[in-house]
Order: structure tokens, then C-alpha cells, then sequence
């Protein structure tokens, strides 16, 4: 079973079709073929029921498919580490909630860009179970997330505190419902929040699980909707967006995590001094 394979068994399944894995490749489809009749055998099991109309996966299939997905991004990332540029000696892989990017995670790695200039940084975007996979694999380094990760592999402090602020595109108090309300979900315990502090049987007619796309479309066609205060107070500022007057405000914890022993070469993960500036 080589690295080739692995690739080779993930092309088909996001084509779901040998042919066009092949031509996404750049091989014949015999080798896509040769490839995954290797991969078979390494494993002892049919991972793909092939066909003239397409590539499914079998029950091992499924099972095997996230371990291929850890495998490959292992292999790119030592590709990375071992390719490191000129100057850098070591890479910092981060993992950040997508939700807690926008004046948050991007603050505190322009920090450490400029207080470790020699530490290359990859980011990716990803949610708790990502999170857990990669820091696992080896594949990441540290996490941003709004719940630590929790087990014997990782070490994990709380980040800062995240405030959910209720704003408007024009001037107004609040009130108990607003028909351009849009909402957008933070997870579970913002849910409960929510219903408890506005208890209405209206529902919001948009809807986001991203407070960046809601922000866009707040600004595009207005209304109001509950948003991290990092990401509003320059509007907010500049008169684009209007804070709510006495509208609740909802606060979440954020946790960074990290893999036991890094502290070694990233002594930035256990400081609560490399925090970024709270709101």
C-alpha cells in the first residue's frame, strides 16, 4: 500500500467514477485501476463496488475513508515540513473554528508571525471533530474552538471570552421581535440561551451557521442579528451598523488545545500572555 493509492482510492470517491479520477490525475484509467486493486489487496477487502456507471463505496469503504483522508494530509503535511523555505526551521499546523476567524484567530496568528518570524503557518478550517482527528494524526499542531478537547493526547487553556452583541442596520431598541431578524446558530448552548432570553414562536427567515455570511447579508439587505462583538465594533464605529440598546448579550468561552509536549517548540500554545486583545 503506498501513498499513491490511498490518493488514487480518494479521487474516485469525490468523481465517483474511475475515468474522471484518472483525468483528474493525470493517468490512464488502467493504472487508477492497477492503484486501487493494490489498495484491496494491502487491506484484505473490496473498498469500492466498481461499474460502467460509476464507483461506490462498500461498508469497508466507508470505514476506511476517513483514515485515507488522515493518511494523505499526514503525508502533505511532512511534504510541507520537510520543504520548509529559507530561513524557517519549523511549521505550525492551526486548526480554527471557522466561526472564530474573523478578528479572533487571525489577530492572534498575526502575532505570531510577528514575534516568530523563522515559524512557518498553515491554517485550516475545521469543527471539534476535525479537530480531534488531526491533532490526533499528528496532522495539526493546535486548535481554536469553542469547547477543549478533552483527553490524554492534548492540553488546553481557555482562549478568551467571545461576546455576542445584538446588532442593526438602523437605530432601534429592542424589541420582541424583529421581522428582518436574522439568526445565526453558534451550537447548542447559544440555542438555549437564545430561546430563554426571546421567547417567541416567530421564526427568522434567514438563517446562518457562519457569522461572516451572516454578516454579509446583514449589511447587503439589512435587518438585525446577534454577532461577535470583534467582528462589528469598527462598524459599528463607522455608523454601518447600529448596537441594539438594551438587547441581552450572550457570552461563550473559546479554548485553544494543542498536543501534550508542543509547548517545547511552541511556547506561545501554554502563555496566556499571547492572548489576543479582549472584547
Amino acid at each position: 500500500m503506498n501513498i499513491a493509492a490511498i490518493q488514487t482510492f480518494l479521487s474516485v470517491v469525490r468523481t465517483r467514477n474511475l475515468n474522471r479520477a484518472a483525468e483528474e490525475l493525470n493517468i490512464t484509467q488502467s493504472a487508477v485501476t492497477a492503484r486501487l486493486d493494490a489498495l484491496d489487496q494491502a487491506l484484505g477487502t473490496r473498498l469500492l463496488i466498481r461499474s460502467r456507471k460509476g464507483a461506490m463505496l462498500t461498508k469497508a469503504g466507508f470505514g476506511f475513508l476517513e483514515q485515507a483522508e488522515v493518511i494523505t494530509r499526514t503525508w502533505e503535511n511532512a511534504r510541507s515540513r520537510a520543504n520548509l523555505p529559507r530561513g524557517v526551521i519549523r511549521l505550525f499546523s492551526f486548526v480554527c473554528d471557522p466561526g472564530l476567524w474573523t478578528g479572533l484567530g487571525q489577530n492572534w496568528i498575526r502575532r505570531i508571525r510577528d514575534d516568530h518570524p523563522e515559524t512557518a503557518i498553515e491554517i485550516w478550517s475545521g469543527l471539534t471533530g476535525n479537530a480531534q482527528s488531526w491533532l490526533q494524526s499528528g496532522m495539526s499542531d493546535a486548535a481554536l474552538l469553542t469547547e477543549p478537547l478533552v483527553g490524554t493526547d492534548f492540553d488546553s487553556r481557555e482562549f478568551t471570552t467571545d461576546s455576542l452583541i445584538q446588532v442593526a442596520t438602523r437605530q432601534r431598541e429592542a424589541v420582541r421581535w424583529d421581522p428582518d431578524y436574522i439568526y445565526v446558530d453558534y451550537g447548542a448552548t447559544f440555542r438555549a440561551q437564545h430561546a430563554e432570553a426571546w421567547p417567541t414562536d416567530e421564526t427568522a427567515s434567514v438563517a446562518f451557521s457562519s457569522p461572516d455570511w451572516a454578516l454579509a447579508h446583514l449589511l447587503s439587505e439589512g435587518g438585525s442579528a446577534y454577532l461577535p462583538r470583534r467582528m462589528v465594533t469598527d462598524l459599528i464605529a463607522e455608523g454601518a451598523l447600529f448596537r441594539v440598546e438594551n438587547a441581552v448579550v450572550f457570552e461563550r468561552r473559546t479554548f485553544l488545545s494543542w498536543r501534550k509536549g508542543h509547548e517545547d517548540n511552541f511556547p506561545w500554545l501554554a502563555s496566556s500572555g499571547a492572548n489576543p486583545k479582549e472584547y
